[in-house]
């Protein structure tokens, strides 16, 4: 029978799979697509005599190693964890769409700075061939059938580098068009426009890779979820039945994937079995109802530590039975308890007795006990409510 932890593993590598499958397919007709393409616009650019094309066809030319990034970092992140990656690979995707971002940044200061000086050389202002209109319309729609291509595997799996792989495209199509009005201008008798839409381009190139270079640096210094999607967090997780408060909420993206921590809040008398299932019920209903949550830690606290008196000076279960049984020595009835639970509430210590029925002789004297027991105790400001249970009998004392 498979365990829930064995399902969840294979699940993992399903999706792995899967994104390695979807970088590697729309990388090679992406690439495909783009060696044609630039090859196209800039043999008709440099026949037909259109600046702005043979830009455009620079910019395409570029796109090929952009889809050779994309497929190496792809092919990285889609890794399974290891020793040295716990968290996976996701951050190569980071590392990609910055690269990327650098890389269109780079091209549109050539492409921008080649125009601009043609604009004060009139000299050098041609007028293009009528062929350079078709290869700009034909650009345009391979473009744009490249970007829903593409972000129809960004979504399937989940990835934003494939996203911005998909918008990279979309803008390719979009400086396409710019470069078909530049050239149409120009034909119609109005020379600058062809140099005047290079310039367009550069310019729309260098937005993309701003927005694209903004992202993956906000994501590699572990920018968290934005403040109102953060809230839809918070409320789903105060939903979740045991959880009375929650604190120290964290979210950071890894490679279009969202790792969450939580310190939540639950009655400090329960037992770590049903904290534990509060903690399993939180990273459920997580990563149910928020798609890009696949990581989740919960960390279960009997009071909130943020206010609450510390407890890190207090000793260890071990430490504190060896203290009970020094201080009790004289009671033979809590010699050999079925069980003792500790509370670490409030600084202080709050013991909790089971005994047997056979311990104590009378019910009637299991007040009494308690309060011999809590009075051995007055010395030590460790402790504070001591607990007494036996054969169904139940009494509190305080030291």
């Amino acid at each position: 029978m498979e365990t829930a932890s064995t399902a969840a593993v294979s699940e993992g590598e399903q999706r792995l799979r899967e994104r390695r499958e979807a970088v590697t397919r729309t990388a090679l007709v992406g690439a495909l697509a783009n060696l044609v393409l630039s090859g196209v616009k800039i043999a008709v650019g440099w026949v037909g005599h259109s600046h702005a094309l043979i830009a455009d066809g620079v910019h395409s030319l570029s796109d090929l190693a952009t889809d050779a990034l994309v497929w190496i970092a792809g092919h990285h992140a889609s890794r399974a964890p290891d020793l040295e990656h716990p968290y996976g690979h996701g951050r190569y995707e980071t590392v990609a769409t910055l690269a990327l971002a650098l890389l269109l940044m780079l091209v549109a200061l050539g492409v921008g700075w080649d125009a601009t000086k043609r604009l004060f050389e009139p000299e050098s202002l041609a007028t293009p061939a009528l062929i350079t209109l078709y290869a700009a319309l034909g650009s345009i729609l391979v473009k744009e059938w490249l970007y829903w291509y593409t972000l129809a595997y960004a979504k399937r799996v989940r990835s934003d580098m494939l996203r911005a792989n998909a918008w990279h495209h979309r803008s390719d199509a979009i400086s396409s068009i710019v470069v078909l009005v530049g050239i149409a201008g120009t034909i119609a008798g109005l020379p600058y426009l062809d140099a005047v839409a290079a310039v367009i381009v550069a310019v729309m190139i260098a937005r993309i890779a701003w927005e694209l270079g903004v992202d993956a640096a906000r994501e590699l210094v572990d920018t968290g979820l934005d403040a109102e999607r953060l809230a839809a967090v918070r409320t789903t997780i105060l939903k979740v039945g045991g959880v009375r408060d929650l604190h120290m909420l964290r979210t950071r993206s890894l490679g279009g994937i969202v790792s969450t921590d939580v310190h939540v809040l639950v009655d400090p008398y329960i037992s770590v079995s049903e904290g534990h299932l509060i903690s399993v019920k939180v990273e459920q209903e997580l990563k149910r109802r928020f798609d890009e949550i696949e990581d989740v830690i919960v960390h279960i606290d009997p009071e909130d530590d943020n206010i609450a008196p510390p407890t890190m000076g207090l000793p260890s279960r071990r430490e504190v039975l060896m203290r009970l049984a020094g201080y009790w020595s004289q009671f033979p009835e809590l010699a050999r308890p079925e069980r003792v639970q500790l509370h670490y509430l409030d600084g202080r210590i709050e013991v909790e007795v089971y005994l047997p029925t056979s311990a104590v002789r009378q019910a009637d004297a299991t007040p009494e006990l308690a309060a011999r027991a809590a009075r051995a105790l007055d010395g030590d400001p460790v402790f504070g409510r001591i607990s007494i249970y036996a054969g169904g009998a139940h009494q509190d004392s305080a030291t």
